[in-house]
């Protein structure tokens, strides 16, 4: 009887893999061929003397194996837990005021001009580019109140490749600068909407940007009594 066909691979690498498991840190494997299938899954990790018969199982050859130099090195990507993808814009700048003049002098000024989808668009283009080119593939994105540009931030993740919960902002409340709030029923409304969309597997960025809003606004308060 036939054993069941396996999938087909995608690439074969040789070469030099760091990773970490339960019983250390930093575990360097030298010497070892990673295999991954069409659908992205690593299917095997392997020390290079099992070439041979790795090769008869998965139906590669010598000549599909990339190889790695001396100088490269393979290692699992890394997780960011706290990008503030509007902010990207300003980058590097602005660092002059504590954070209460800073929120209402630089950070909501700037959150509110993305409403503008064209704007959006390009921030959030070169901030998930830049974030997979220093090796982040997975990652916890805060956007803005408008509901329709963080879905957008969702779709260019998506588009290229990355791993990432998207939070829709919720704030009511912002006497600093008007023009950037919600009425409480449209934040709902608007929540809701985020969620249904076909991205509703980001839901945790949202619970992560409602406690955000509440604690601006708890130190904005404290701070305003002192």
């Amino acid at each position: 009887m036939d054993s069941p066909q396996r999938p087909p691979l995608a690439h074969v690498f040789r070469g030099t893999f760091v990773h970490s498991n339960a019983s250390a840190p930093m575990e360097v494997l030298h010497e070892h061929l990673l295999g991954v299938d069409e659908n992205g899954t690593i299917v095997f990790l392997e020390q290079t003397d099992q070439q041979e018969e790795l090769a008869r199982s998965w139906g590669f050859k010598t000549s599909d194996i990339r190889e790695l130099s001396n100088h490269e090195f393979f290692m699992p990507g890394m997780v960011d837990t706290h990008i503030h993808a509007p902010q990207y814009s300003f980058a590097g700048t602005r660092v002059d005021l504590p954070l209460l003049q800073w929120l209402t002098t630089y950070t909501f000024p700037t959150e509110a001009k993305y409403n503008d989808s064209d704007f959006a668009e390009e921030v959030y283009t070169r901030v998930v580019r830049r974030t997979l080119k220093n090796g982040t593939t997975t990652a916890c994105y805060f956007a803005t109140i408008y509901t329709d540009t963080s879905l957008l931030l969702a779709e260019i993740i998506d588009k290229f490749g990355q791993r990432a919960f998207v939070g829709k902002v919720c704030m009511d409340m912002n006497d600093s600068v008007p023009q950037y709030k919600e009425t409480t029923e449209d934040s709902v409304q608007e929540t809701e909407r985020k969620c249904l969309s076909r991205h509703t597997a980001f839901l945790m960025g949202l619970f992560l940007n409602l406690y955000k809003c509440f604690r601006y606004h708890a130190e904005r308060e404290w701070y305003l009594k002192q």
